[in-house]
């Protein structure tokens, strides 16, 4: 029986912010859904939904902190992505105390959020894995050699260059050669298609 699609639930007052990672999950490949406060998303929540959560951790009427609390005592699991101002880093380190997965600050970072979007599907609580396993190489992945596939790896995982480089044993611009082959066999242009690929292949 195939399991229940995830979702990313966006909830944040900034309609603008919504449209913006609504546009940058569905670039991707993942579903989406995203409400305007904490209570709307609360009125359609199902105990069976599966996904992560996006949380604005200040809004107006309920905020984030207090819909994490709600969810707690609902005995909800969904793993909570926090974004937070620059003022609300004190806010949001309690808030992963009380079990929060993530949290990231404003203005956001495309890469770094997609980086704790998959972690937060895949279960990951830092780990230290890859968001992608590539359990038998599947589909395009397949085309990758072993080198390659350390270095896409580490890519996921949002490593520089140079640490990828330092990680591998092997110089910059070999790192550098290495993505441009991945790239070119995995028909991607850019970072989110190649989110693209990944995600796809571990659904």
């Amino acid at each position: 029986m195939q399991s229940k699609r995830q979702t990313v639930f966006i909830v944040d007052d900034d309609e603008d912010l919504r449209e913006a990672l609504s546009l940058l999950m569905r670039s991707v490949g993942i579903k989406s859904q995203a409400y305007a406060s904490a209570k709307e998303f609360l009125h359609q929540l199902d105990a069976g939904d599966s996904g992560c959560l996006i949380l604005d951790i200040r809004m107006p009427g309920m905020t984030g902190m207090e819909l994490q609390a709600e969810l707690h005592k609902r005995r909800i699991k969904m793993p909570i992505i926090f974004l937070t101002g620059h003022g609300d880093v004190p806010l949001a380190v309690t808030a992963m105390k009380a079990g929060a997965f993530d949290f990231i600050q404003k203005p956001l970072d495309a890469h770094r959020l997609m980086i704790s979007v998959m972690n937060a599907l895949k279960g990951d609580r830092g780990s230290g894995d890859s968001p992608m396993t590539f359990a038998g190489n599947a589909g395009k992945l397949a085309s990758l050699s072993e080198r390659q596939l350390n270095v896409l790896r580490l890519l996921i995982d949002g490593k520089p260059n140079s640490e990828i480089a330092d990680t591998l044993c092997i110089s910059i611009k070999t790192v550098e050669f290495h993505r441009a082959s991945i790239r070119r066999k995995l028909g991607v242009a850019n970072l989110s298609e190649l989110f693209k690929v990944v995600f796809e292949n571990r659904k």
